[in-house]
């Protein structure tokens, strides 16, 4: 039950995936205990190459949908349409893509907007590190995990910045609808939080 909330619930507000600087300390690792471990990505095999690309398609089909209908609705509705988009369409949009991708997929942070994205266990180090790069995690049953970092764009900052120079109705949707959001105080370019994609064994 607790994963399939995580599939449904991602990506509130408009992102875009990039990669920061490397991080190699043991914290941004797996959560200690779990079945998983890093991997470079010279050293997966040729089924977990499979898997990766697996992995990136679904991102990019989830960010791309979710992208055009906030895209869509900031151009119709402004902001506060956007914020509505991300509490009521996101759930279903995730759905299908996972659906459609037979992998388990969502949106993570270390300031979190809504606590139902909390991250899997797999990505818990790497989100309290706040791992800036992507990375690629194996289980000992044949999954992969990737992880990629999102960064804030300019125009996120409008449900994401400054509560102070946010419009007020935008303040208000999100105290409404998010009533133990962390996720503003942000500024263009900062790390938002990631994209994680878990694939089954082949």
């Amino acid at each position: 039950m607790r994963r399939r909330r995580l599939v449904a619930v991602v990506l509130p507000s408009l992102l875009v995936v990039v990669a920061g600087t490397a991080c190699g300390e043991r914290a941004a690792g797996p959560a200690a205990g779990a079945p998983w471990t890093e991997v470079a990505d010279a050293s997966l095999s040729v089924a977990e190459r499979g898997q990766k690309a697996k992995a990136d398609a679904a991102r990019e089909a989830l960010f791309g949908r979710l992208m055009a209908r906030l895209t869509e609705e900031m151009a119709k509705g402004g902001p506060v349409g956007a914020v509505a988009v991300c509490r009521e369409q996101a759930h279903p949009i995730a759905m299908e893509v996972a659906k459609a991708e037979g992998v388990a997929i969502g949106r993570t942070s270390h300031r979190l907007r809504n606590p139902m994205n909390a991250p899997p266990d797999w990505a818990r180090g790497f989100v309290a590190a706040e791992r800036a790069t992507p990375a690629v995690v194996r289980a000992g049953d044949g999954r992969l995990g990737v992880l990629t970092p999102i960064r804030l764009r300019a125009n996120c900052l409008a449900c994401h910045g400054d509560p102070k120079a946010m419009d007020p109705k935008v303040v208000e949707a999100l105290a409404a609808g998010y009533p133990r959001d962390q996720a503003t105080g942000f500024k263009e370019g900062d790390l938002r939080g990631w994209f994680w994609v878990e694939v089954p064994k082949p």
